[in-house]
């Protein structure tokens, strides 16, 4: 940012966070601890104040409206509220959130707030496999849904909090949300995958169902980072465990067409691996 004056606060999203114009009229969104307190529009900030810690450009005329409309209609209670969670999701992790959760979260707040005061019911069919393979982040989610019940006296069900993980989890590992529920829905569909193929059903309580999502949850996030880790048993298993390793060839189709990315051989290989262990020893393990 080449700015050297000052910035002119048009709106206050929060304590933390401030809607402002430079010298030329752009828009920009200023965070940094402190900045709306006991500030005001029209008010100035200079652009090197030490408080700034991110900033950044809304170049989309459109996107500035829809903040401004968003900004408008969010409750104060649900500002604060909502900051006080990004504050305790940086003390659990130890690490700045990413900036788009300060408008994210009480959107999302403001909404789930208005649907249960209205008695409709929230539905959150990756509950289960949510609570598996995010346990921190659930439990934050958890406290933060007690901060929001507290404040609207309000009773917020467990689904509710799964939705809040998926914030939490979008925020400390700056994934979107969208892309989360992505996830948790191609694990859903896997395992009906394998469930279809071998005509089982997977208990979805066992031990072995919790360590074949959380092997396909890290599975995605190195196919997605392109961190293929090597495998020299590849070429052995498509030989001695060759149903494992024709299910794990659908498989990989199948997350081929969700990530919109080649699977890697050594991913197929390690689903080989993990579906051998878990036919071989959970299944049986969960059944008896």
């Amino acid at each position: 940012m080449n700015d050297n004056t000052v910035y002119v606060i048009d709106r206050i999203v929060g304590n933390n966070v401030v809607l402002a114009k430079n010298g030329t009229g752009d828009e920009l969104v200023l965070f940094g601890k402190g900045l709306g307190f006991s500030s005001k529009a029209g008010a100035t900030i200079a652009s090197n104040d030490e408080r700034i810690e991110k900033r950044f450009r809304l170049d989309d005329r459109d996107k500035v409206k829809q903040y401004q409309s968003l900004i408008e209609e969010l409750d104060p209670e649900v500002l604060r509220i909502s900051e006080n969670i990004i504050v305790l999701m940086e003390s659990e992790f130890q690490k700045k959130v990413n900036n788009k959760v300060y408008l994210a979260l009480p959107s999302h707040i403001q909404f789930a707030v208005y649907r249960l005061r209205n008695n409709i019911d929230i539905v959150n069919p990756f509950l289960y496999e949510t609570k598996i393979s995010y346990p921190k982040e659930y439990e934050i989610a958890r406290q933060a849904a007690n901060m929001i019940a507290t404040a609207f006296d309000i009773e917020i069900p467990e689904d509710e909090v799964g939705f809040l993980t998926f914030h939490v989890y979008s925020a400390v590992e700056n994934v979107s949300v969208g892309e989360l529920v992505k996830f948790t829905n191609l694990i859903q569909e896997l395992v009906t995958e394998i469930e279809t193929s071998l005509s089982i059903h997977i208990p979805r309580s066992g031990s072995g169902y919790i360590r074949l999502i959380t092997h396909l949850r890290f599975s995605f996030e190195r196919i997605i980072q392109f961190n293929a880790v090597d495998n020299p048993f590849f070429e052995d298993m498509q030989q001695k465990f060759k149903e494992e390793y024709e299910l794990a060839l659908k498989l990989g189709k199948i997350m081929e067409e969700h990530l919109n990315t080649e699977i890697p051989k050594e991913e197929i290989g390690y689903l080989v691996m993990h579906l051998y262990r878990f036919f071989h020893v959970h299944v049986k393990e969960d059944n008896v």
